[in-house]
């Protein structure tokens, strides 16, 4: 693995198309590394292995976890934990399906949430909100009084996974370092003090919540935490209702393991040094962590892995540009890179609040897949998106019944979901169909990744029948106008979801996204040895034109004519803007009509209720049409849902401090923006020719 990700270094720094020299990285990424002075509820730092994040507060570990609850929370999170209230009452899937009649010849059965009291609405209830993610539990100083927290100097050293923190408490002094390890959901921590050290590890209970911690404190009777202690190692089991997990525990000589109550286990050292690994695991880890490691070992293969992942794929340097916003770019971009590298590079596609807490159940969103992960594949790191990727073919099975249901060939992949793969039910998630094309255009992202022929050919072999299917769904759901001779598309709600489902005709994103990715899945056909697909063609030839209005500005649909003068449609996302700029140009659309639309969004739009990745949506739309100087504002722009934190989180709102399809989208941003897309000749398009951007091994967009 060393020697194939030393390769992918030098293809990428041999492939740079500005760089007269190779940047130093280290450099770059330190000069943003994050450092708090004092408990702040929204500085919170994580480390964490991609799969598995543990996020802690200024003292180093997880010591107030109520205290952060309502800011950046500390959440202990992986991929493989989840949890499922008892199902009492025996609720099924099929009881969640709502028969709609969209007049394409069939019925159409769409899990949907019910307004009405009854069986119905208590399993799209249950649904909705099981399985959830489950918080691991936190571990933190035995400190009771955040007031007593004085001279705090943390730092994250994103170069290494390092969280390094000195503090003072009730006069005291500590000194506290935490990494994760890269390969196994370990915790280790070194801590020195001039008093008694008490660590405690804590365990809540699920609260089932739409949006919080996932931290119940006060339902001891409803989980178990058995502790088994031997010499200087401890394994703690936890049951959960029908989960069963494990903390395995090891720490320094002299060090004392006890159970202080139900569901807190105490680490105490009275010698000034306390040394510990906490490793979680699924299954019964015995014997499978390496006993009597020290906190060196795990600081070493942390620092590796993290070299690693800066050293290899695309990187940007804006040290040489004078305009004074481009240090701040930079530290959004480095710390955007370091959070997708911590808490999205699992096994399963992320939710939108990663690893950290629980949004929407803490389950994932398919739509947003495309924010979390394109910018993978043009960062040049095909192997961190293939992860993720793979997940669908698990799910395969359950959107052919989804597309079956509805009287649709293929598969139609789901929005809201979980590891198993079941539709979460919703009146708006359920009709959406953005979602749909994504699977083709991030495998072709991992085909124009692949570093040899072998790899291509893998990549064909691995998604080739996945790409059929879903492409298959989009010809079946493209519905034939005689009276026009064209394809439209309708009963669906768009990624502008303030329209409806029963009246929306031909939202101009997802036209120019079925174009888009019919295409790549014709093409992939032909470097499979197989005949393009007739009905695919049928419907590229056909498929109607973005629908303007008399000021030559493009509608939101072609049935939306009120956009312009629609408050509450001009305070979601301009989604439109993504059908040049997230797309490629094509046929469907033109580029004055399209920059008429943005100019008039850029003066007119309600940016204070845009969403996080409508900025570097916009930004992308601007370069494509040639305005550099509009994309910087855009990615820069000062607005509340567009604000960075301390540690790189892209705050939205109270309930959504933490928003990571923001910062995937700015990191897809800046690579299209620097690498540029197919067919482009200019050199660094889509910024300001004033500003002399450093970087290498980006790969162009489609």
């Amino acid at each position: 693995m060393r020697k194939a990700w030393s390769i992918l270094f030098l293809v990428c720094i041999a492939m740079s198309l500005t760089a007269k020299e190779s940047i130093d990285r280290k450099k770059v990424v330190t000069r943003h590394n994050p450092h708090v002075t004092a408990i702040d509820t929204l500085a919170s730092l994580t480390v964490g292995n991609g799969g598995f994040a543990f996020t802690v507060d200024a003292t180093g570990l997880q010591t107030f976890p109520e205290l952060y609850s309502k800011g950046v929370p500390l959440g202990t999170m992986s991929d493989w934990g989840w949890h499922s209230f008892p199902n009492k009452k025996h609720y099924k899937h099929s009881e969640t399906l709502v028969a709609r009649d969209f007049h394409r010849g069939h019925e159409e059965y769409y899990a949907a949430q019910f307004k009405e009291n009854g069986r119905q609405k208590d399993a799209s209830n249950y649904f909705r909100q099981n399985p959830h993610r489950l918080h691991l539990g936190t571990i933190g100083f035995a400190f009771d009084t955040p007031a007593l927290v004085t001279d705090v100097d943390e730092t994250l050293d994103m170069w290494t996974g390092k969280v390094e923190s000195t503090f003072r408490y009730a006069g005291h002094k500590y000194h506290v370092m935490t990494v994760c390890d890269p390969d196994n959901d370990v915790i280790a921590s070194h801590i020195e003090s001039d008093s008694t050290i008490e660590v405690v590890l804590r365990f809540p209970y699920p609260t089932g919540a739409h949006s919080d911690d996932a931290c119940n404190w006060n339902a001891e009777d409803k989980h178990t935490t058995e502790l088994s202690v031997d010499g200087r190692g401890a394994l703690i089991t936890r049951v959960v209702d029908g989960v069963v997990y494990f903390v395995n525990v090891e720490c320094n000589k002299g060090t004392r393991i006890r159970k202080k109550d139900a569901h807190t286990v105490s680490l105490t050292s009275k010698k000034g040094t306390l040394e510990f690994y906490a490793g979680y695991s699924g299954r019964n880890p015995m014997g499978f962590y390496v006993s009597q490691r020290p906190f060196a070992d795990f600081a070493m293969a942390s620092a590796g892995r993290w070299r690693e992942y800066w050293n290899t794929g695309g990187f940007i340097d804006f040290s040489n540009v004078s305009d004074p916003r481009a240090h701040e770019l930079e530290r959004r971009v480095i710390l955007s890179q370091y959070l997708m590298g911590a808490q999205e590079a699992g096994n399963i596609p992320p939710q939108e609040t990663g690893l950290t807490y629980n949004s929407w159940f803490g389950k994932f969103h398919l739509e947003m897949t495309w924010w979390h992960l394109v910018h993978y594949g043009l960062w040049n790191k095909p192997e961190l998106l293939d992860r993720q990727l793979a997940w669908y073919a698990t799910a395969e099975e359950i959107a052919r019944a989804i597309a079956q249901r509805q009287g649709f060939k293929g598969v139609r992949w789901m929005k809201m979901t979980d590891p198993s793969a079941e539709e979460a039910p919703s009146n708006v998630g359920s009709f959406l169909i953005w979602q749909q094309p994504h699977l083709i255009y991030l495998a072709e992202l991992t085909y124009r990744a692949a570093k040899s022929d072998e790899e291509r050919t893998k990549a064909l072999e691995k998604y080739g029948k996945l790409v059929d299917e879903t492409a298959l769904f989009m010809c079946d759901f493209a519905e034939y106008d005689s009276a026009n001779d064209r394809y439209i598309l309708r009963g669906c709600i768009p990624a502008q979801e303030t329209l409806k489902a029963d009246s929306t005709v031909n939202p101009p994103f997802e036209l120019s996204y079925w174009l888009t990715a019919l295409d790549m899945a014709q093409k992939w056909r032909i470097r499979r040895g197989l005949t393009p697909m007739k009905d695919a063609q049928m419907v590229m030839d056909k498929l109607s034109p973005l629908a303007f209005n008399a000021d030559s500005m493009y509608l939101a649909a072609e049935s939306a004519t009120d956009t312009y003068s629609n408050i509450r449609m001009t305070s979601d996302h301009p989604a439109l803007l993504g059908a040049l700029g997230m797309m490629p140009d094509n046929k469907l659309l033109d580029k004055t009509i399209m920059s008429n639309t943005l100019r008039w969004i850029w003066g007119n739009w309600n940016w204070d209720k845009t969403w996080g990745w409508d900025y570097p949506m916009t930004a992308m739309t601007c370069a494509r049409l040639g305005e550099a100087d509009m994309a910087i504002d855009a990615l820069l722009m000062p607005k509340r849902t567009n604000t960075y934190l301390i540690n790189g989180h892209n705050y939205q709102d109270q309930r959504l401090r933490v928003y990571m399809p923001g910062n995937g989208g700015l990191l897809t941003a800046v690579a299209m923006m620097c690498a540029g897309w197919d067919g482009c000749e200019t050199s660094t398009p889509g910024f300001p020719k004033d500003w002399d951007v450093r970087w290498e091994g980006l790969l162009p967009m489609p």
